[in-house]
């Protein structure tokens, strides 16, 4: 098993474990990926395309546009960026747009998984229903009885989860309650549920707070090592610089939240920072149209654009919008 993922698993919340899977993939494709993305040693463009726009199809579409037609969007949505409308995007106006992007698409990305688990088309998610999507099965455990199977425990949460987003207490999840399920991060009544699902399972000593020890979970050093693994030593920067902000060596509720909800804020503010010092050619901090239009295709492969895809996208591009 990945040292990392190993880490993870006893670390915490899935988002963390599903990131680390494929970091794992990703490291056991590294050769099989670099052959196909320097054939004898040669950059091959279209790779790098494809993986950034996410598939095929989605290639297909770009290159269908004129290039006329890629710049009036991409002008279109540079223009929208721009929030002040004084001609440049600045640092907090590109992280903003791209918060705003990843939101949009995680609500898109709910609504059409709706439609999938909705089997009989009710307009609401039962769930049995969620059941048979997931596994192909109605899975029916006791409340009191631990499952055999550790992926089938976490059904358990997932249930409460589940029942907690279901605010009318109906027979399943109308398309809000779905998105309160699928992306409690972004309900503010689910986030009371989030901080007690995380202290339920990482507070082993019920005191309200999640201890160094309690966040690196059943990870003991190897008496034979002179030193923790390079995982612990990042998972130990982590709890102390990014989430242990009062530094009195524990979480607390507010804290452990800022751990188990996606810090989507640093990602869009990291990307921004990037942005601005490879696009910024005249180091005043902020991008033009003209810089931008310049380095298009740093524009393009960015989380700003996500990858391209904001110009297949009419909440994005349209004038009118």
């Amino acid at each position: 098993m990945c040292p990392r993922l190993a880490g993870a698993m006893r670390l915490g919340p899935r988002p963390a474990t599903l990131g680390l899977l494929l970091l794992c993939a990703a490291a056991a494709g590294a050769g099989e990926a670099e052959e196909l993305h320097y054939p004898q040693g040669e950059h091959r463009a279209d790779y790098d395309r494809e993986a950034l726009l996410g598939g095929q199809e989605e290639v297909d579409e770009y290159v269908k546009l004129t290039p006329e037609e890629q710049h009036k969007r991409l002008k279109s949505v540079i223009k929208k960026i721009d929030l002040d409308s004084d001609g440049f995007l600045t640092e907090s106006e590109l992280s903003s747009w791209i918060q705003m992007s990843f939101k949009h698409y995680a609500m898109q990305e709910a609504k059409q998984q709706f439609v999938e688990y909705d089997k009989n088309s009710d307009g609401s998610v039962s769930w049995d229903e969620y059941n048979i999507q997931m596994y192909d099965r109605v899975i029916d455990f006791d409340e009191n009885t631990a499952l055999d199977d550790a992926e089938e425990e976490s059904f358990r949460q997932d249930k409460k989860r589940f029942e907690k987003a279901n605010q009318d207490s109906g027979p399943g999840l109308n398309l809000e309650e779905f998105i309160a399920f699928e992306h409690p991060e972004e309900v503010d009544y689910m986030t009371e549920f989030v901080i007690q699902e995380a202290l339920e399972e990482h507070d082993k000593n019920g005191d309200g707070f999640v201890s160094l020890e309690e966040f690196l979970g059943d990870y003991r050093r190897d008496p034979t090592a002179n030193e923790d693994p390079e995982w612990i030593l990042v998972e130990k920067d982590r709890f102390l610089n990014d989430y242990d902000k009062d530094a009195d060596g524990r979480l607390d509720p507010q804290e452990l939240l800022s751990w188990v909800v996606p810090n989507n804020q640093g990602i869009a503010q990291e990307e921004a920072l990037h942005l601005i010092d490879e696009m910024d050619l005249n180091s005043d901090r902020k991008l033009s149209e003209a810089e931008i239009l310049e380095n298009q295709d740093l524009f393009l492969t960015s989380e700003a654009t996500d990858y391209g895809r904001q110009l297949h996208d009419e909440y994005f591009y349209h004038d009118e919008l």
